[in-house]
């Protein structure tokens, strides 16, 4: 989505706030915003750490906006007498990692994600170094309303460690994983491509194939200098220079993350996309193969999981969107891997949440065990296309006006209203529903082929223009 000059956007989740920056308070990312926000989240994590002190690791992605973000972030805590370690420009699966390891009473990651560059975001973590539950949300969005915080006298700030060892030793512990190869992916001399966006990505993913034993690594956009080279999200039109790329190079395979690294999309050695959708199917078909289990993803992700799933004589469920709300399924489940259809894998047994890293790992250990090229692997999965689609929704829709004429419309059909409304069909399913990260509403539509998807997409369309 491009917003023009004069269209600047915020939105207020229990996960946390993501705006355009500049504009006016409470209309866009300001200033003011920003420390509204940080101060309701501290108080927060100072209410559930009792008596000691309380801790908060931040870090950020590459965008300009973040160095201006992530003071007043920083400043802002620590005016509450709140000791900050700063990761700097890390990942936000390292803050994750980080927020566990340095025990901390929870974390922010200063990143809008898969969003264009003049966005910016407050990721928001709790102690498991997971997003918030949907309680814990709700109390911060009552805290940043009332504006009841407080802060420390002059002489009792919290203090401020700078900490740039965390990418290294988020490397360090995917290496260390039972189902990472290190010894067969070097065996298989790879040559891969990659594209980091000019976010974080640069810093660590190749350091990371390196480690991991990769013969040659080539890449797009690898500086971290915030100038996103296209749109960040990783979908197939972005993705041109890339798969060029891995054609004149004639590298065995591409990866492609977004500017947080919580997202992997694959590109084939012939310069065709894996999928993203298929990034979590190829990671869960290798681990159950070693580690049998349940799955989760969420509604608007493939059924290929849940076909993969079954093969292993497995169990699949499926959760609302959102990486918390997969994250409380996986462990309602005690799903052995888990994720989202966005190329999100999340694999618990490193901790819970999607890891474009732990992906890359684990997909080239799959990879070279299979022996087989990159495309030829893609063919061994079901194969199933989802046409997704987005409408952008004015200032003051009724969602729910939406929900009810596209309801009316399918009596007959088995339908899902976890989140929006998901219509089941016999060889596909199409969904609609409002977006947590823009002022969108997705249409997601899967079917055997690419015309049933956008057969199928077409028809909740064609209600949706009516209203």
């Amino acid at each position: 989505m491009v917003l023009k000059k004069n269209e600047m956007s915020l939105i207020k989740s229990i996960s946390g706030i993501r705006g355009t920056i500049g504009g006016k308070p409470g209309e866009s990312l300001t200033p003011v915003d920003i420390i509204k926000f940080t101060a309701a989240f501290g108080s927060l994590v100072k209410m559930k750490s009792k008596d000691s002190p309380a801790s908060i690791i931040v870090g950020r992605d590459a965008r300009k906006s973040g160095p201006m973000v992530s003071s007043l972030v920083i400043t802002t805590l620590r005016s509450m007498g709140i000791n900050i370690t700063d990761l700097g420009m890390v990942p936000t699966p390292t803050v994750e990692i980080a927020v566990t390891g340095k025990r901390a009473g929870g974390g922010i990651v200063i990143t809008a994600s898969h969003n264009p560059a003049q966005w910016n975001a407050l990721k928001l973590l709790n102690e498991k170094g997971e997003f918030l539950s949907a309680a814990d949300g709700e109390e911060l969005l009552k805290l940043a309303a009332s504006e009841q915080f407080e802060f420390v006298p002059s002489g009792s700030e919290g203090s401020l460690v700078n900490d740039d060892s965390w990418r290294q030793k988020h490397i360090n512990k995917i290496l260390n994983l039972d189902l990472v190869d290190t010894d067969t992916i070097r065996k298989a001399g790879f040559t891969i491509a990659v594209d980091c966006i000019n976010s974080v990505g640069g810093m660590i993913v190749p350091q990371l194939l390196d480690a991991l034993g990769v013969r040659k690594i080539t890449g797009l956009n690898l500086v971290p200098d915030g100038n996103f080279a296209h749109n960040p999200e990783p979908l197939p039109e972005n993705l041109k220079d890339i798969s060029e790329l891995v054609i004149k190079e004639k590298a065995d395979l591409g990866f492609v993350v977004d500017p947080d690294v919580d997202r992997l999309a694959v590109i084939c050695e012939d310069g065709s996309m894996f999928g993203e959708e298929y990034t979590l199917v190829a990671v869960s078909d290798y681990i159950l193969r070693h580690t049998p289990g349940s799955t989760v993803s969420n509604v608007s992700s493939t059924r290929a999981l849940k076909d993969i799933t079954e093969k292993y004589g497995c169990t699949y469920y499926s959760s609302a969107v959102g990486e918390v709300n997969v994250v409380e399924e996986m462990k309602k489940r005690g799903a052995v891997i888990g994720g989202e259809g966005n190329g999100g894998v999340i694999y618990p047994v490193l901790h819970y949440g999607r890891d474009a890293l732990a992906g890359i790992a684990l997909f080239l250990t799959h990879l070279s065990k299979s022996r087989t090229k990159c495309s030829e692997l893609r063919r061994q999965y079901p194969d199933y296309v989802i046409a997704k689609k987005r409408i952008v929704l004015d200032t003051g829709t009724d969602f729910s006006i939406i929900l009810d004429a596209v309801r009316k419309e399918f009596p007959d059909r088995e339908v899902d209203e976890r989140d929006g409304i998901r219509i089941e069909y016999p060889y596909g399913w199409v969904q609609i529903r409002k977006s947590n990260t823009e002022p969108i509403m997705r249409i997601y539509a899967e079917g055997r082929t690419l015309q049933e998807a956008e057969d199928l997409a077409g028809k909740v369309i064609s209600i949706v223009n009516k209203i």
